[in-house]
């Protein structure tokens, strides 16, 4: 029998999800973004889903972000950052990666997922999935991360972690669906990708049962 692994880098070469999938944790509705140039044109962005086995089961890591970012403070995220010159996307990830958390390890990039553009921040986020076989000692950067946690597959994959609230944003009234892992919020463009990642998963697992 294939391993976690092995099944899931064979789903992430097959045909992606994509916006389907991203879409079920995305604000709704759209806030009007008038204020922003039509041709805006977005910087490129690598983001890491980093997974490694422990007790029995398949972790991932997020960062809570520090106050002192340009974007995004105190939110939620996967480790990632804007692509230097003359680096490819998964070098980006790996590097913000070490940077942000300080693993250093040796990961192997499974596969990537479909990428997701946010133009209020002005960023095309590229996310890859990275597999250690053991967990990896972390060190924050404390700059851009105020803390770094885990949460497991089985945590994102259970539907009670699944949740949605009413809001406002600048003004407009919006109903904000959003993953409650370890404890902390988690919405807007990290939790679309998740979404899609959960969404691969959950099929791997059902193609399991019925295969």
């Amino acid at each position: 029998m294939l391993s976690f692994k092995d099944r899931l880098k064979s789903s992430l070469s097959d045909a992606l999800p994509g916006k389907v999938a991203q879409k079920k944790l995305m604000v709704q509705p759209r806030i009007p973004m008038k204020w922003l140039p039509i041709h805006r044109k977005l910087k490129p962005a690598g983001t890491l889903i980093l997974l490694y086995p422990e007790n029995d089961l398949i972790q991932f890591f997020l960062t809570q972000r520090s106050k002192d970012v340009e974007h995004h403070k105190g939110q939620i995220s996967l480790p990632g950052g804007v692509q230097e010159k003359d680096e490819s996307l998964v070098e980006t990830a790996l590097r913000e990666t070490m940077e942000e958390i300080g693993i250093t390890e040796n990961i192997e990039i499974l596969g990537k997922l479909s990428a997701l553009p946010v133009p209020v921040s002005g960023f095309e986020i590229h996310p890859f999935v990275g597999w250690l076989p053991q967990k990896p000692k972390t060190s924050i950067q404390e700059k851009e991360v105020e803390k770094v946690f885990t949460v497991s597959i089985d945590e994102l994959t259970s539907e009670q972690f699944k949740k949605s609230k009413k809001d406002t944003i600048r003004g407009f009234p919006v109903n904000i669906p959003y993953f409650q892992l370890n404890g902390e919020t988690v919405w807007g463009a990290t939790s679309m990708i998740l979404s899609e990642f959960k969404e691969i998963v959950t099929s791997m697992h059902t193609k399991e049962i019925f295969s």
